[in-house]
């Protein structure tokens, strides 16, 4: 079914696809680059950790941000963007002066606070629902599981504590709905070197199914969501992007899929799994491991992935002590000795636990550490991403970025160029992070 606005996403529609319920498609061809629609944030929230680096309102990064004279917590770029932002930060403004440090609701719980307020303001269609309303969300109530269900209680029980104010409530039921309906269709914005930046509703992204092979990528001009071709695109060809983190096998990635949006992959990766090997390589020894060794370890290294994924975004994890930071080296350390023993470097999950570790380092600025770490993830990224992956992209960055920080201006202009090669496409060629990665080549 065509929707009646789908004309002004330029050759795109919405649609019925098999297997799948709504979907978008292309009416026309899409070039690798080019640009297929842009969706404002319907709402969004900037997280805790940004405020003072990046405005409240439209996400930009500036020095010299003004702050809320209420709360003292929240900045903007000028009074204009303050204005705007006002009828959602309201919300927060007078329970952030009243609770102080004890206020604390998670980026859900705001979010979803910021969709009852604009739909209260704002019950017709907005700029960001073309195609898909935030009623049209799908919920998947019935597949909740009651881990599920109370967790979205606990965040019911925070929204009534922190807001009540400037908020109607719904009854419990239809709380839940929304809540289920956030949590299975909201997007995290993230910077250049995919650092958590805020949380975010994008209707019209929304419609999008997900593949293991996207023909697009999601990236964000602070709230502004750009959705672009990563492959050529023909009439008739439905639109996917992914809905998660490409680097792991086949089984992992269809276990992600089911815990947080109740479906397998049925996209060609899936099916021929002809990348799993390679991201499952063993080594190569005279006495290779015995199968039950390598199911073994599969599965030790899933559980310590899992415990990193718990601890939600690395800068939770990060706000602590040195102790603790030390601590979590040796954790990535010893896991990385462990599995080393049976897999091969370029192993999806010897990996992962690379990119933690340089993760602590570039916290504590052990450049030579964290370069050492991104030396060796980034060759196996390049094979295992698909092309113009942001993933890929970020690594190429932040390495030339330690290099620049070593003098290394050789290494360090070669690895810019080759993220801006990627974030060309992916971004769009006058994206504000190309321009400031160019002025640092300048710079140097």
């Amino acid at each position: 079914m065509r929707s009646e606005a789908a004309p002004q996403l330029g050759g795109l529609e919405r649609f019925a696809s098999a297997g799948k319920g709504r979907g978008l498609r292309a009416r026309r061809r899409f070039a690798v680059g080019e640009l297929l629609f842009s969706c404002p944030a319907y709402a969004a929230v900037l997280t805790v950790s940004e405020r003072g680096s990046h405005c409240d309102g439209c996400f930009a990064r500036k020095e010299g941000l003004s702050k809320c004279g209420r709360c003292k917590q929240a900045f903007y770029c000028n009074v204009e963007c303050q204005k705007e932002d006002w009828p959602m930060h309201k919300l927060e403004c007078a329970s952030m002066c009243t609770f102080g440090q004890n206020w604390h609701p998670s980026e859900t719980v705001r979010l979803t606070a910021r969709i009852l307020a604009k739909q209260k303001i704002h019950p017709e269609r907005t700029e960001s629902e073309k195609l898909l309303a935030v009623k049209e969300f799908e919920s998947h109530l019935d597949k909740l599981d009651n881990e599920k269900r109370e967790l979205i209680q606990n965040d019911i029980a925070a929204l009534h504590h922190f807001y009540s104010k400037h908020l109607d409530y719904p009854d419990n039921a239809a709380l839940v709905v929304l809540f289920a309906q956030v949590n299975c269709n909201g997007f995290t914005i993230e910077d250049e070197e995919l650092s958590h930046l805020g949380s975010a509703i994008f209707p019209d992204v929304a419609l999008m199914n997900h593949s293991c092979c996207p023909n697009v990528i999601v990236t964000y001009k602070g709230t502004l969501a750009e959705v672009r071709a990563v492959r050529e695109i023909e009439p008739g060809e439905e639109i996917f992007s992914s809905y998660i983190d490409l680097l792991y096998p086949t089984e992992d990635r269809n276990d992600r899929l089911r815990d947080s949006y109740f479906f397998s992959c049925d996209c060609r990766e899936c099916v021929t799994k002809e990348k799993d090997k390679a991201k499952l390589e063993i080594c190569k020894l005279n006495d290779p491991p015995s199968a039950e060794t390598v199911k073994d370890m599969i599965k030790y290294a899933r559980n310590v992935i899992e415990e990193f994924r718990r601890a939600k975004h690395y800068k939770y994890i990060l706000c602590l002590t040195l102790t603790p930071l030390v601590e979590l080296l040796e954790i990535c350390e010893l896991s990385l000795d462990k599995m080393g023993a049976v897999f091969e470097d370029s192993n999806v999950y010897m990996l992962h636990m690379m990119y933690q570790a340089m993760g602590v380092c570039l916290y504590v600025q052990d450049w030579e550490g964290a370069l050492c770490y991104g030396q060796k993830i980034i060759r196996p990224y390049s094979k295992h991403y698909p092309s113009y992956s942001l993933n890929v992209a970020s690594m190429w960055l932040k390495l030339g970025r330690l290099y620049m920080a070593l003098k290394n201006r050789t290494a360090g202009v070669k690895a810019l160029k080759r993220a801006i090669a990627i974030m060309e496409v992916a971004h769009g060629k006058d994206h504000p992070y190309i321009s400031e990665i160019k002025k640092e080549l300048e710079d140097h």
